[in-house]
């Protein structure tokens, strides 16, 4: 986990983990397997003196712009969409409890009867603590991602860096599974990803993290020990900065 001066490379990192990463080879819903390799991943980040904040979606339990498209109201829908990122984020508090790692589900929408309301104070409290934060219901206001949360969160917190965890292995010219020519990007500038259009994250997300100056990895969360792999420093997935 640390690298060549044996110190570990990131001090503090957010982890931005979507709700699709969860269902492994399911369609819907979460995978176990996956939860518990996740888990298990996380607890060598922190073990090594990490401090890990994460970002989670809800995409594998429901999509609140899928549903706006076909006619429902979109605030609705997209409130709905947060409390999915509730339930992913207790699912992972839990696997990560189980391995010993005390970890503290955070809400941008008030449901205490689970978990915390988000507190930047006591957020980073929490890290410097040694417990891991995961952050639920996005920014708490609709027509925002949990890509923007994620670069929103990270400022807030003083990341170092954020680590989008996809399943594609990095930033392609075009979807690579529907045109095998797409070019693949091992480094780009923020200016780059705006101006080429590239569906990385949302333009807000990449503008605030270039404000911030927070670089940004995005890599394949089910290639086995990209994860940690990347928290090593090597040069996995595409380097966004």
């Amino acid at each position: 986990m640390n690298d060549e001066t044996g110190k570990p490379k990131y001090r503090r990192v957010l982890l931005k983990l979507s709700g699709e990463a969860l269902m492994g080879k399911l369609d819907y819903g979460i995978d176990p397997d996956i939860l518990t390799r996740i888990a298990g991943d996380m607890k060598e980040i922190v073990r090594s003196g990490v401090q890990l904040a994460v970002v989670i979606g809800g995409g594998n339990i429901f999509r609140g712009a899928g549903l706006a498209a076909a006619g429902m109201d979109r605030v609705t829908g997209d409130n709905m969409g947060m409390l999915a990122t509730v339930i992913n984020a207790l699912a992972l508090q839990d696997a990560l409890e189980h391995l010993g790692i005390y970890a503290r589900v955070m809400s941008a929408i008030k449901v205490n009867e689970v978990c915390e309301d988000y507190i930047r104070r006591r957020a980073v409290r929490h890290l410097e603590k040694g417990r891991v934060i995961i952050c639920a219901a996005g920014t708490g206001n609709p027509f925002f991602t949990t890509d923007s949360a994620a670069s929103l969160r990270a400022a807030e917190i003083g990341a170092d860096i954020v680590l989008k965890a996809t399943k594609v292995d990095g930033v392609y010219s075009a979807d690579p599974m529907e045109d095998p020519n797409a070019e693949y990007f091992s480094e780009l500038t923020y200016d780059e990803v705006i101006e080429r259009k590239l569906k990385v994250m949302d333009t807000s997300a990449i503008v605030l993290c270039r404000e911030r100056g927070i670089p940004l990895r995005i890599f394949n969360l089910n290639q086995e020990g990209a994860l940690l792999g990347v928290m090593r420093g090597e040069a996995i997935g595409t380097l966004i900065h």
